[in-house]
């Protein structure tokens, strides 16, 4: 028996055939081609960045749509979007000015008035007190009496005195020189008579001298006497025209005589000022508050007592130089303190025109003692100020509410 091998699985299969051929290289026409395609590619990118630049700045209303119905918004898909608009500005709300707060003591309108004794009142005392603590006194009453009213009243009836006898002596002198031209009117009218007689002896002599029934030395001594009359006439003529030249008040005796009554009236006014000195009156209508002296004391640099009106109270606040541009007249304001029952309420009536150095502090020992501040006057109405009238320096707290704050 023939063996022969069986034929395998190998080669029942046809052998795979390999096309081993080498394409030919591409050729100038399609290089050609690609240059061409290439060329496009810049146009195309300037046309989408062009597109884009107009969609994103002018958002034509189609865009809109489309971004509206896929629900998309502008600049969401980056951090740092440069094409949405910045949202407008909100202004932050003005903050309210808060009300101006500073301490402040209450008093009198016009302050509280120290009555110190007058001018030259000297070393004197009080003699005696006419008022007492509370007492309510009008403008010009009398308060207290110092011990040195008998000596200027003394001085006052001694100026009167005086002047009685100035006033006696002018009167004299007025009399005196009404008397001497009296006088002289007399003995001109007597010179007058005595010359007419001189001269009628004269004219006689010397008729009978021309007859020869006198002698020469008898008509010399009638023309002396003459003469001498005439001379008398003139002198008598002389007096009363020194009299009669100006008004009785002008003549120096009596000019001088009511000079010195003028000096006498003077010292006697003088005099009852000085009793003035000795007199302590009010200054104000108002309340004493505080009596400093007694009766027998030497008022001393406090003064005899002090006074002030309680029917109108205002409080004197001290308000930090920052703040006080705020304030104006006007302004209402709410005055505070543990005293108190209820607080008080005025408005502005006077701003200080000067800065200076704080009085009232704080009770806190953290609290500035060196502010500089100004005064601001706070008028409080009637219901507060009769709250207030029992509380004259009392420490308290002022608010003021500034035009802006209400």
């Amino acid at each position: 028996m023939n063996e022969t091998t069986p034929p395998t699985a190998e080669s029942d299969l046809p052998l795979p055939i390999v096309d081993r051929t080498v394409p030919p290289p591409a050729g100038p026409g399609r290089l050609r081609r690609i240059l061409r395609a290439i060329r496009f590619v810049p146009l195309i990118w300037l046309l989408v960045a062009t597109g884009g630049v107009i969609g994103v700045y002018f958002q034509p209303p189609g865009l809109q749509k489309l971004m509206g119905f896929l629900k998309l918004t502008p600049g969401d898909g980056t951090r740092t979007p440069f094409a949405v608009p910045p949202a407008p500005a909100t202004k932050a709300p003005s903050a309210v000015p808060q009300a101006v707060v500073g301490l402040a003591r209450l008093v009198p309108e016009g302050d509280v008035r120290t009555v110190a004794p007058p001018f030259g009142a000297s070393d004197a005392r009080i003699a005696i007190l006419h008022v007492k603590e509370g007492d309510e006194v009008a403008a010009g009453s009398l308060l207290a009496t110092l011990d040195s009213e008998p000596q200027l009243r003394a001085a006052v009836e001694a100026a009167q005195a005086t002047l009685a006898v100035r006033e006696a002596a002018l009167a004299q002198t007025r009399a005196s020189v009404a008397s001497s031209r009296d006088e002289a009117r007399a003995a001109l009218a007597s010179a007058e008579s005595a010359a007419a007689n001189a001269r009628s002896e004269l004219d006689r002599a010397e008729a009978l001298r021309t007859r020869g029934f006198v002698s020469d030395s008898v008509f010399e001594q009638r023309k002396t006497a003459s003469d001498q009359a005439k001379r008398e006439v003139d002198r008598a003529r002389a007096a009363l025209s020194r009299l009669e030249a100006v008004s009785p008040d002008q003549q120096t005796d009596v000019a001088l005589a009511a000079r010195n009554v003028e000096s006498a009236r003077a010292d006697l006014e003088r005099a009852r000022r000085d009793v003035a000195r000795a007199e302590v009156r009010a200054p104000i209508d108002g309340t004493v508050l505080t009596i400093h002296v007694r009766a027998g004391e030497k008022p001393g640099a406090k003064g005899i007592l002090n006074l002030g009106n309680l029917d109108v109270m205002t409080a004197e606040a001290e308000i930090y130089q920052t703040q006080i541009g705020r304030i104006s007249a006007g302004d209402p304001a709410t005055v505070t303190a543990d005293a108190l029952s209820q607080p008080l309420h005025g408005t502005v009536s006077r701003v200080g025109l000067e800065v200076g150095r704080q009085t009232l502090t704080d009770s806190s020992p953290a609290a500035n003692t060196d502010a500089r501040v100004v005064k601001v006057y706070i008028r409080l109405d009637p219901d507060s100020a009769a709250i207030a009238r029992r509380f004259t320096n009392l420490q308290v707290v002022a608010r003021i509410e500034p035009a802006g704050a209400r």
